[in-house]
């Protein structure tokens, strides 16, 4: 009833006067209805034994207990309509059963397997493309890249030396049994040093990389994501593949070569030492042997690959960040999954661009591969 008049309106009532409130209620109101939806869901046979009578009438079918003293704090319970019931029979009824089931449910399996690798191949390529758009679309800020380059390239520092030095002397131990058996002694330095300027240096390289900042990097934005700042940056206008991609992926990119060269630096010294200080080797066949079988094209070949390696792991890592899931697992899942999809990746890169590079090598040197005999 309208005040100063007898006449009633007929208009819809609004709870709140409040936007904000009524915008919480309309919420709640939803929430509330999801979460009797999902009691539905979780007790249908329950509620199907009381439709027919099997349950006594004082059980307390949101707890699955008998006591009628809780019944009481739970809100009513009412019995769906036949057609629902009906419903979710006739789809349990129509699932085929026996081996034609099992084969069927198989092949759903793997076609729902397959079409996830193509989708989630193509939803990487779509981010990768961002990505390498945003680059040339607008020059980043060095208060922003300076902090990323920092933390990419000078804090791994130390672990990617440390690496690589005991890489070098773990090679020196376990070739040269089999080089002294040959009366190859003085040749162990072409291969310590062969091996890890074309192969070891940078996958070790950018498996340091994927285990400390990919994984950083990956929990970062997936903490942004879950807690909204992401949306936060888009409400606002900003791009934020702009903002949080772009950066560590040019950090990444420029910087894991210079890691790669600390690498190879490190353990080309690791295994000099243990091969001349305790294995006793000479100082002057060890590096003659390593400057005639070593050239500029086998370094290259390494600084060359692990900029793919970078790339990779910037671009893995920042997308299971981006597509995070919800809570702390979904957190820790993005994190984990970004460098184990990147430490793949590091391998089928190194394959392939080995088998290029090996043709490209053959390609202008056509007297064919050096050989130690």
């Amino acid at each position: 009833m309208e005040k100063g008049t007898g006449s009633e309106r007929s208009e819809v009532p609004v709870p709140f006067s409040n936007p904000r409130k009524n915008e919480t209620w309309v919420r709640d109101g939803w929430a509330r209805a999801l979460g009797e939806r999902w009691i539905w869901d979780r007790h249908a046979a329950r509620i199907a034994q009381v439709v027919e009578g099997a349950v006594p009438s004082g059980s307390c079918l949101a707890t699955g207990t008998t006591d009628t003293t809780r019944r009481s704090s739970f809100p009513p319970v009412v019995p769906p309509a036949p057609g629902f019931l009906m419903a979710s029979a006739s789809s349990a009824a129509s699932a085929p059963a026996g081996p034609t089931g099992w084969i069927a449910g198989q092949v759903a399996n793997l076609g729902e397997f397959a079409i996830g690798i193509v989708a989630g191949i193509g939803d990487v390529a779509i981010f990768s493309l961002k990505t390498v758009g945003w680059i040339f679309a607008r020059p980043q800020r060095r208060d922003v890249l300076v902090p990323n380059f920092y933390r990419i390239g000078v804090m791994s520092l130390p672990v990617v030396a440390l690496t690589g030095l005991f890489i070098g002397m773990v090679l020196a131990v376990q070739s040269y049994a089999q080089f002294k058996a040959l009366g190859l002694q003085t040749r162990l330095g072409s291969v310590i040093n062969l091996s890890l300027v074309r192969e070891l240096g940078p996958v070790l390289a950018a498996t340091m990389l994927a285990g400390r900042v990919g994984s950083a990097m990956a929990a970062e934005l997936g903490t942004m994501r879950v807690t909204e700042q992401i949306d936060a940056l888009e409400g606002m206008g900003a791009n934020p593949i702009y903002y949080l991609v772009v950066p560590r992926f040019l950090g990444c990119l420029i910087l894991i070569p210079s890691l790669t060269v600390m690498a190879d630096f490190m353990g080309v010294l690791g295994g000099y030492f243990y091969s001349h200080g305790l294995l006793g080797i000479d100082y002057h066949h060890y590096w003659a042997n390593s400057r005639e079988y070593v050239d500029v094209f086998d370094f290259l070949m390494g600084v060359f690959k692990s900029l793919f390696f970078g790339a990779a792991i910037a671009l893995v890592s920042c997308h299971h960040g981006f597509h995070c899931e919800h809570g702390a697992e979904g957190v820790g899942r993005a994190a984990t999954n970004a460098f184990v999809h990147s430490f793949v990746l590091i391998l089928l890169l190194d394959l392939f661009l080995g088998i290029w590079l090996n043709n490209v090598h053959d390609f202008f040197r056509p007297e064919g591969p050096r050989r130690l005999l």
